[in-house]
């Protein structure tokens, strides 16, 4: 193993960028929920329409978002977002039987991986439900955990990810495999309020997950750097992980060099 020393990366600083943003968000959400209530209103059925709230704004924000991850494109999203696209799928050869069986374990482990997390997150959404029809929380509550949620989604990229230390054990979030599970977990709290502006959020929200999923069944090679070149440490542009600005990478092995010449 050996260190490269390298400047701060565009997309670390356009996250870091982003991170201040959406600290202010929740800040004046949170003041919002004290000083404003009624601006949370939008929420529940067809008040969408009625009369402009400021969380008009936000809804356009995340509607964009995840426009972005239905279309994805390097200009915009960091690999570990659009890595289930082909056109940034780099092949390695896997007709060795080591290394098909290692996808193989890759995709078993994945899958279970994936069914923990989906369980702890289905399993906290019902609390917070429970909790929202037996009046322990408010309607307005919700929208505030979910904005919570908006903070905590790039405090898991750029400073420390539960999911990756406790269930995926992968090296970093060009590697995630739930990365655009995002806005899934963002919007869950609000799933329980019907109305457009709750409901076409998380409905965007499943189509982006319906993408994400649908592509891993079919192309897993695309999401495991063992048959994605472009997902190895070495070839990283993003460097999104917590190291910032050390790029860990691993000697070349002799086999990959002569494959190369």
């Amino acid at each position: 193993m050996f260190s490269i020393k390298r400047a701060i990366s565009k997309f670390r600083k356009i996250y870091e960028a982003k991170f201040l943003f959406r600290c202010f968000v929740f800040i004046a959400s949170a003041v919002l929920f004290f000083v404003a209530p009624e601006e949370y209103d939008i929420m529940s059925g067809w008040n969408f329409f009625k009369e402009f709230s400021i969380f008009h704004i936000l809804w356009l924000i995340w509607m964009a978002d995840m426009l972005l991850q239905v279309f994805p494109s390097r200009k915009f999203l960091p690999l570990g977002s659009t890595k289930f696209s082909l056109k940034d799928f780099v092949p390695r050869d896997i007709r060795n039987m080591k290394k098909l069986q290692d996808l193989i374990d890759y995709i078993k482990k994945c899958n279970l991986d994936t069914i923990k997390i989906g369980l702890v997150w289905f399993a906290l959404t019902a609390v917070i439900g429970i909790l929202y029809f037996t009046g322990i929380i408010s309607r307005n509550l919700l929208l505030l955990l979910s904005v919570a949620f908006y903070v905590c989604d790039l405090i898991c990229v750029l400073f420390w990810c539960p999911f990756r230390v406790w269930f995926m054990k992968n090296r970093c979030c060009t590697t995630c495999r739930i990365f655009n599970w995002d806005h899934m977990m963002m919007f869950s709290p609000i799933v329980f309020v019907p109305g457009f502006f709750t409901w076409s959020l998380c409905a965007a929200a499943i189509l982006v997950l319906a993408i994400w999923e649908i592509s891993f069944a079919l192309h897993p090679e695309r999401f495991y750097e063992g048959t994605n070149k472009a997902l190895q440490c070495s070839n990283c542009t993003d460097r999104l992980c917590g190291e910032k600005s050390n790029c860990r990478a691993t000697l070349p092995s002799i086999d990959n060099i002569t494959k190369d010449i």
